[in-house]
């Protein structure tokens, strides 16, 4: 139910905005008293919500995947162990179809990225004023449950990625052999140049389009919900459950496509370079 003393303008900026824990302007610290205050304390300040959440949601996939792992049956499997199970087969398939190099890092990488973004994303399905209302009433004033509408934490998810592609490339490859892909490609070696820079934007934007298709969405996603929110209460309903019918397929198709796009750019890292 939307905030019955605010605007609707005023209901959407609180909605947008995080909890965050940084340095003001009179060199003090503690937490923002808004969006604007926000943007006042600079890049060391944290987004204590997308931290928090994104944390406790790591360690729910951790708890519940070591819990069907360390207590398998012999006979029939429990349905969670079967759901878990379901789950890495369809993670190895992907593995199998989209990486050609060996590296035992990888099926893990791509399983933990897949659960943690879908549990993050699936946050999304929450009506909007829950968790907020229950966050004001110990006294916390903005609270963004849903991690992936934040771009600092899609951008750190897809510089991870990106430090990893670059590792195994010059692992792999070795440093000439990276440079050479770089330098020497697509056209002749006399044009150089031109090739570096052609192939360091390509190279940059990788992260840069993970980053930006997961935060677009899931952005787009929760507009929308407290777009609804604002509606009467039985239009409300009417219109938010054919949404998050629908929404539950962005919230696992963002997932696999984010998975999907990390095997291929680190099986690119291991071909080995002619």
């Amino acid at each position: 139910m939307a905030g019955e003393n605010l605007t609707s303008s005023e209901y959407i900026k609180h909605h947008l905005t995080n909890l965050t824990y940084g340095q003001h302007p009179d060199g003090t610290w503690g937490i923002a008293s808004g969006q604007e205050a926000a943007k006042e304390m600079g890049f060391w300040a944290v987004n204590i919500d997308t931290l928090g959440v994104s944390v406790i949601l790591g360690c729910l996939f951790l708890f519940l995947f070591r819990k069907a792992a360390s207590t398998p049956t012999t006979g029939v499997p429990t349905g969670w162990q079967n759901f878990v199970e379901m789950v890495l087969e369809f993670i190895d398939g992907s593995v199998k179809d989209s990486f050609n190099g060996r590296n035992p890092v990888i099926a893990p990488l791509a399983l933990t990225i897949f659960v943690w973004i879908v549990l993050m994303n699936t946050m999304d399905l929450v009506p909007v004023d829950y968790i907020p209302h229950l966050g004001q009433l110990v006294g916390i004033p903005y609270l963004k449950v849903v991690p992936t509408t934040d771009p600092n934490l899609t951008f750190s998810l897809a510089l991870a990625v990106f430090f990893l592609t670059i590792y195994y490339s010059i692992k792999v490859k070795g440093p000439g052999g990276f440079f050479a892909e770089l330098a020497f490609h697509p056209f002749p070696k006399y044009m150089m140049p031109f090739n570096l820079l052609l192939e360091l934007i390509a190279l940059i934007s990788k992260p840069i389009s993970l980053a930006l298709r997961l935060f677009g969405n899931m952005y787009a996603g929760e507009m929308i919900f407290i777009l609804i929110a604002l509606l009467p209460l039985g239009v409300q309903w009417t219109l938010s459950l054919p949404w998050a019918i629908f929404h539950i397929l962005v919230v696992i198709l963002q997932a696999f496509i984010f998975m999907t796009l990390t095997i291929v750019y680190l099986s690119m890292a291991h071909e080995e370079s002619h």
